[in-house]
């Protein structure tokens, strides 16, 4: 293998100025065919590369005048597969083939567009790549329709021939297979013979077409002027001629003769030379569509147009274009903003419950009083914003515009929740007990007359305007008052004097306490401390020993009056009898103590403030202009009063000086003034179209504070312009020329000599005045007909007479004409089938009937009238119910039956009736029930009250709530009550009663007694019934006299507390002490101290809280809604389920932690709230009866709670009145004519008609008319081709059919996306055959196609397609398949196969093709098609360049080695699981080698080690 030559890449072009006369170089080596480099002498440098070449030098400045020219791109094309095969048409296509296009990439002047190299253009910019891969559709054959049934035999005897056609569907497009024969011939035998002695052959005279219109010879043409007066309106009269031959049934010509027999063909004939459309100049350009700057970056358009001047003539060059469209302002940053339409609203009006009441509520007394939650409305109304820079100012508004400018966004709402404030309400504490006698002022004292005070806190207070809370500080006057007093506490027992017993003394802790009770200077309290001890005594052993005096009772009076003072008392008891030498116990009078109580005078004095009056302008609280809690720029500054007197309770206001003035409230605060509002209103809109009455402003905001009042009215009218009559245009004609022939010069030399007379053309010219209305622009046209000039032989008549007069309605007239000279002896002209002497028509009438059409309209309530200031909301209530109009169109037809203006019998053209809408009726309920008694008597409980059904809603009323199977409706509200609210009030004990015979004073055991009675807390006795029996104090006990001598203990003291928990092995404790010492020493005092046991639920218990639920919202009397209060209660429990007093629960140290009251917000029933009736939109048909007016509304508010809902109506429709529509009907063409021939070229034409029809035409029938109903006739036909040239064959002609139809419209699509922009049609002629012999003169078939835009999925599409039955030989056939072995015609895949690669099994899933592998999703669908790994074998090349087409093909080596090899990747490239196994595998098998070396290692070494130390103790 020889070494050869490679060269490098050129290097950068080096000159000394930019442009021509660079050079650049390359490097060149030696390379051995296995890839090493080798020494420049082991290659040939016969065909060595050059090293050095001229360049072109570029500089920056170059940039500028070279650029990239890219052409589009070419036709997409199939690249070769594998072993350099190019396969034009794979088996195995399913939706589209690898393809790749090309293009033009060249390096170009941008100066002239020369090409120059590309190493220019690529020292700025790399250059764009000149392919691409790309996919074509798999090839689509030629798709032919079935044939048609078979033709009739081409003779009716003896042997001839049948056919039948088909046409196609679709052309073969991307290689696919060519279209079949179109025609199927068959011969045919008819059972008749033939008649003996009949010529074997028919003859048909055969046309050809007409020439073109051509004028006379210049020497015919100079004699004709001098009888021509020519108008500028004129046309040109030429003539034309034909070929005429004979040809016979086997498709031969022959002689002439054996066709004409006596009459010859006409051969020529006079015409109209064409004259092409002439246009006028074209129009200026309209104004451009897009005027100003948008978010939409399209441009706008603009329009010019033009007019036909002259109507093309006798097939003259048709009319262009008449009118040009252009983009303009493709730019549109010099544009102004575009205007934005935004919604504006008015202010808020007042607030307003009233419409929150059902109709059952509004019957209610007094609506004034009431309050809390309520709605508010407002308007709004579309403006235009010019500029959102602009500033905007609060009275520059904008005037209202149509509100469908702002349907982009929605409006704001119109309705809004509010609050009218109730009575301001307080949640008040208990009275605390009264205070101490203090000075008004401590800091001054003065005189000897002071005040006791008592409290109570504000423990809820309502979000309402701050008005007063009732009274919260009372005052009585007292005498003697101190700030401060001497508090005395004992420290100790008494201490006797001397020995055991006697007199002695007990000390005393004195200190000074303020009337706040904290503790103060003893210079603060008045007079001398008291003694710091006091005498006492303790008892000796024979002394009479009396018990500690008990609590003092109860005040018997609250207050002290001239009649009665309060007292309480206190007593004692005799615990032992005295002994001989003892002391005597003392008198029973000695063991009760009374004392006065609450002996300040019945007379309580409070401060009492009114509500707080209105804010009056004062300039000293003007501060800067600026609001004094915020700093902020607000309205003038001012000063609110109210009254403040000092109240005696039950009397009524008294002087200042019974109130404490330290306690006098504020009468004075600065308050912010209300800013003056002047009302302000938009300017009016624009004014409405005629003949609607007025057109409103609107209320932007209402006059507050002594603002500007509002103008007296929002509407003005005025009267409309009376409309100009609309012009009436009509044609101009001039009269008819007289009939030209074609002139003797040419009639001779085609004929000879003969008689001027036959056929020929008549014209006129006409003006279309609303084109002749300019000047500028000479709107003539030409009108021609065909005419005859009479022959001798030709019948002659005279003209038609005028018309009969009509002798009524219904009834017919005529007119007549007369055969004249000749013509009345000649038979034909006396055949009144040709030539009718007499015609009638029915006389026209005027009389009409009309005739109810359709179903009557909803009920249409009447328009409100113009709205005022107030009252928005009862409009809206007034129009929903009450009496209002429906409507049904009238049809008015004539006597004919035609339909004709509805106004011919009625004067609207509607049938009016009154009806009723029926109003809402909404759910009635029943007051409420009394609130039941609490469920629990002690603690939290409830109480209920109800409501029930009277009458259910009806007609979209107000709903009832959810009602219980009684239709009832309940509220529940928690309670509770005190479990202390009732007491045992119980008496002192009596005097321990011992029977003793001798009536003397005994001792030990006896007996005591006291009453006991229930009572409540508030004062009064009542029922025992009312508290648990079990709880009821004994009313008598086991009593001791302790004996003279013995020992005297007072009583047991209270046990002390377990611990909270009532752990297990705790105790409790109780004590008493001595109060005399035994006589003699073997006596001994009894226990002093007891222990028991705490044992959960019998002599320790444990207290929690427990909170209730919420209760229902409460709202103040009088409101329906709005802010209210909601209440929990909190209940303390006993271990053992009981419910005790909360204090238990304070005296364990629990703490409350939870808020028992809270505000709350009760839902409003808002009722549906809907927007005034839209204006009448026009008819949605111009004529007919299936014409509508329609109007809507919209909800401005949804219902809400058990608010009236809405109206399923929001739009309504009103029939249109049913107007004749008429138009024109073109008839189907006429057969091919051919005139005075069998056969050859002719004519086929057509007619316009006008009709009359209800609008759903084709359903109904449509009737002819008078033209002039349906416009212009002569417009209408410059608009249509009237007439097309037609073939009709001889017998024996081999030629085509017509055109089929066009196609339905087909659009290729690929891989679930259009794979064209536009679609196609097809549609063919096929070859008709009629005599074998002649088949070699047949044409070819023929076929067409063209772009369209209604598309249809053509049959590529993977997921359906067409499915038909072809023969061997590529015809389709019908029958000649199995039906049980049809394939399907859709693949029903869902999700639909859009993935790339991707098709439609016969399975219904998605699969992949061949060379693909299938990546699902976790649901089991199709993920994507990825190509499989290593296999390449018979696959497409990964196209994207060139240098991809040609790849080598894998070995059957390496097929054998890939089939049994262990692939690590998956068909879906990702790696398998086993790869993982065996590296975790490996991985354990690592560390278990490294374990066990190490082992082996450690083992060693201890051997070592070991036989070292035995080596070491050997020695």
């Amino acid at each position: 293998m020889c070494p050869f030559l490679v060269a490098g890449q050129w290097g950068q072009c080096i000159g000394e100025k930019c442009g021509s006369g660079g050079v650049q170089t390359r490097t060149i080596w030696c390379v051995h065919t296995e890839g090493w480099t080798t020494h420049y002498s082991h290659c040939q440098h016969i065909d060595k590369p050059e090293r050095q070449q001229d360049c072109f030098k570029v500089c920056d400045w170059h940039q500028n005048l070279f650029e990239w020219e890219v052409s589009d791109w070419g036709r997409c094309v199939l690249v070769p597969f594998f072993f350099n095969k190019l396969n034009l048409r794979t088996t195995e296509c399913i939706t589209a083939q690898h393809g790749i296009q090309g293009r033009k990439v060249n390096c170009v002047r941008t100066l002239n567009r020369t090409t120059v190299t590309a190493r220019i253009c690529e020292f700025f910019s790399p250059k764009p790549p000149a392919e691409q891969a790309c996919l074509i559709p798999c090839p689509q054959d030629c798709v032919v329709s079935d044939f048609t049934s078979w033709s009739r035999c081409s003779k009716t005897c003896g042997a001839g021939l049948q056919h039948r056609t088909r046409y196609v569907l679709a052309t073969p497009l991307y290689g696919g297979t060519t279209c079949p024969n179109l025609t199927d011939t068959r011969s045919c035998f008819s059972t008749v013979h033939c008649p003996i002695g009949e010529s074997e052959y028919q003859y048909s005279l055969k046309v050809g077409a007409w020439s073109h219109c051509r004028l006379l010879h210049h020497k015919d043409a100079l004699q004709s002027l001098s009888h021509r007066h020519p108008m500028s309106w004129e046309l040109e009269v030429g003539y034309r001629t034909r070929q005429v031959s004979c040809t016979r049934s086997d498709g031969k010509s022959s002689m002439l003769s054996l066709c004409t027999k006596d009459n010859y063909p006409l051969t020529f004939q006079t015409c109209v030379m064409p004259k092409d459309c002439q246009m006028s100049d074209w129009s200026l350009w309209s104004p451009c569509s897009k005027t100003c700057r948008s978010t939409d970056l399209s441009p706008g358009y603009r329009l010019r147009s033009r007019i036909m001047t002259h109507i093309p003539i006798g097939g003259g060059k048709q009319c262009p274009a008449l009118e040009e469209k252009e983009a303009c302002n493709i730019i549109g940053d010099l544009l102004p903003k575009c205007p934005r339409f935004v919604w504006k609203t008015t202010d808020w009006g007042e607030c307003r419950i009233l419409p929150l009441l059902s109709q059952w509520d509004r019957r209610l007394g007094n609506i004034s009083i009431l309050c809390g939650g309520g709605i508010q409305s407002r308007r709004t109304y579309c403006v235009q914003v010019s500029d959102e820079s602009a500033a905007h100012n609060r009275k520059e508004v904008s005037r209202p515009v149509n509100a469908r400018l702002c349907t982009g966004e929605d409006p704001p709402p119109a309705v809004q929740n509010c609050s009218i404030p109730c009575q301001h309400l307080c949640l008040l504490s208990q009275w605390s007990p009264w205070g101490p006698c203090v000075y008004e002022n401590c800091k001054e004292p003065q005189g000897k007359k002071g005040f006791k005070k008592r409290r109570r806190e504000v423990l809820w207070e309502s979000s309402s305007p701050p008005e007063t809370c009732p009274h919260l500080i009372e005052f009585i006057p007292c005498d003697n008052p101190a700030c401060s007093l001497w508090k005395v506490q004992e420290e100790a027992s008494c201490i006797p004097n001397k020995s055991y017993c006697g007199p002695g003394t007990v000390a005393l802790n004195v200190s000074c306490v303020s009337a706040e009770g904290e503790d103060v200077h003893i210079a603060h309290c008045p007079d001398d401390p008291p003694p710091k001890e006091v005498a006492c005594e303790v008892a000796c052993p024979a002394d009479c020993v009396v018990g500690s005096w008990s609590l003092w009772s109860l005040c018997s009076h609250s207050c002290a009056s001239k009649s009665a003072e309060g007292r309480q008392s206190r007593t004692r008891t005799v615990l032992a009898i005295p002994g001989k030498e003892g002391k005597n116990c003392p008198a029973a009078s000695a063991l009760e103590e009374w004392r006065v109580c609450n002996d300040h005078p019945c007379m309580v004095f409070y401060w009492e403030a009114s509500a707080w009056g209105p804010c009056i302008e004062d300039a000293s609280m003007n501060i800067n202009g600026s609001n004094f809690w915020n700093g902020t720029h607000s309205c003038a500054m001012g000063v609110q009063f109210r009254d403040v007197s000092c109240m005696k309770m039950n009397v009524g206001p008294v002087q200042s000086k019974r109130c404490s003035d330290s306690a006098r409230p504020e009468n004075i605060q600065p308050c912010l003034l209300p800013c003056e509002k002047d009302c302000i209103v938009t300017p009016f809109s624009e004014w409405s179209a005629c003949p609607s009455a007025c057109m409103p402003g609107i209320f932007i905001q209402m006059l507050a504070n002594g603002g500007q009042e509002c103008p007296d009215t929002l509407y003005e009218e005025r009267e409309c312009e009376s409309l100009p009559v609309c012009p009436v245009y009509r044609w101009r004609t001039h009269k008819w020329n007289s009939c030209k022939l074609v002139q003797d010069s040419v009639q001779r030399r085609l004929h000879g000599p003969g008689e001027a007379c036959g056929n020929g053309v008549e014209t006129r010219g006409w003006f279309d005045p609303l084109l002749s209305i300019q000047p500028s622009n000479h709107a003539a046209f030409h009108q021609f007909l065909q005419c005859r000039v009479a022959c001798k032989d030709d019948c002659t008549l005279t003209a038609w007479s005028k018309f009969s007069e009509c002798s009524g309605c219904g009834n017919f007239r005529s007119h007549k004409r007369s055969l004249t000279g000749r013509s009345k002896n000649k038979m034909h002209c006396l055949n009144e089938e040709l030539y009718p002497l007499e015609e009638t028509e029915t006389c026209p009438c005027d009389e009409f009937l009309s005739q109810p059409f359709g179903n009557w309209s909803a009920c249409i309530l009447p328009d409100p009238s113009a709205p005022s200031q107030q009252g928005w909301f009862d409009q809206r209530e007034i129009k929903q119910c009450g009496q209002g109009l429906r409507y049904r169109a009238v049809a008015c037809i004539d006597l004919q039956g035609h339909l004709v203006n509805p106004t011919l019998c009625t004067e609207s053209g509607y049938m009016v009736e009154f009806c009723h809408i029926p109003c809402p009726l909404d759910c009635k309920l029943s007051d409420w029930s009394p609130w039941s008694s609490c469920s629990a008597s002690c603690g939290s409980g409830l109480k209920i009250r109800s409501k029930w059904l009277r009458e259910k809603a009806f007609n979209g009323g107000r709903p009832c709530p959810r009602l219980d199977l009684k239709n009832q409706v309940y509220e529940a509200v928690r309670c509770h009550n005190e479990c202390s609210q009732y007491e045992w009030r119980t008496e002192p004990w009596s005097i321990c009663t011992i029977n003793t015979v001798d009536d003397q004073l005994g001792c030990e055991e006896g007996v005591q007694s006291r009453k006991i009675r229930l009572v409540s807390r508030l004062g009064p006795y009542v029922e025992e019934s009312l508290c648990d029996h079990e709880e009821t104090p004994s009313t008598a006990q086991v009593c001791f006299l302790v004996c003279p001598g013995d020992c005297v203990t007072t009583s047991w003291g209270l046990w002390s507390n377990c611990p909270l928990q009532c752990d297990q092995g705790t105790t409790r404790n109780r004590s008493r002490h001595i109060l005399r010492l035994p006589a003699s020493e073997n006596s001994s005092c009894p226990e002093l101290v007891q222990s028991e046991p705490c044992i959960l639920n019998s002599t320790c218990f444990t207290y929690q809280y427990r909170v209730s639920d919420w209760s229902t919202c409460h709202l103040s009397e009088h409101a329906i809604c709005g802010w209210g209060l909601r209440f929990r209660l909190l209940d303390c429990i006993r271990s053992d389920g009981g419910i005790v007093e909360s204090q238990k629960c304070e005296q364990f140290g629990l703490i409350n932690e939870w808020r028992l009251s809270e505000s709350c917000m009760v839902d409003c029933p808002v009722s549906c709230i809907l927007s005034d009736w839209s204006p009448w939109a026009d008819c949605s048909h111009t004529c007919g009866s299936k014409g509508q007016h329609v109007r809507t509304r919209r909800i401005l508010q949804e219902a809400h709670e058990e608010g009236r809902p809405c109206s399923n109506q929001l739009s309504q429709t009103k029939p249109c009145p049913i107007r004749p529509c008429y138009t024109w009907i073109l008839s189907d063409w006429s057969p091919c004519s051919v005139e005075a021939a069998k056969c050859g070229e002719g004519i086929h034409g057509r007619n316009l008609t006008c009709v009359v029809h209800g609008g759903d035409w084709p359903k109904s029938s449509p009737q002819p008319v008078k033209g002039e109903l349906c416009g212009d006739e002569l417009r209408q036909q410059l608009k249509q081709e009237m007439e097309q040239p037609c073939f009709v064959p001889c017998p024996g002609d081999c030629h085509l059919t017509v055109w089929s139809s066009w196609s339905s419209c087909q659009l290729t699509c690929l891989e679930g996306r259009s794979f064209e922009t536009t679609g196609r049609q097809a549609r063919s002629r096929a070859v008709i055959i009629q005599v074998m012999e002649n088949q070699e003169s047949c044409p070819n078939q023929i076929f067409e196609t063209r772009p369209c835009k209604g598309i249809k999925a053509n049959h590529i599409l993977n997921n359906e397609r067409e499915v038909w039955c072809q023969r061997s030989d590529g015809v389709n056939v019908t029958g000649g398949c199995f039906q049980q072995k049809k394939p399907t015609t859709v693949r029903h895949c869902h999700p639909l196969c859009t993935k790339p690669f991707s098709y439609c099994t016969p399975s219904g899933v998605c699969g992949c093709e061949k060379g693909y592998t299938e990546v699902m999703t976790m649901h089991g669908f199709l993920d994507y098609c990825t190509r499989t790994p290593g296999v390449d074998n018979n696959k497409k090349a990964d196209v994207k360049t060139n240098s991809g087409r040609l790849k080598p093909g894998p070995s059957q080596a390496q097929d054998l080695f890939r089939e049994w090899t262990l692939r690590p990747v998956g068909q879906d490239g990702r790696v398998k699981l086993w790869v993982y196994a065996v590296t975790a595998v490996g991985f354990i098998f690592i560390l278990f080698i490294i374990a066990l070396s190490f082992l082996v290692w450690y083992v060693l070494y201890c051997f070592v080690i070991m036989i070292h130390q035995n080596a070491i103790s050997g020695t």
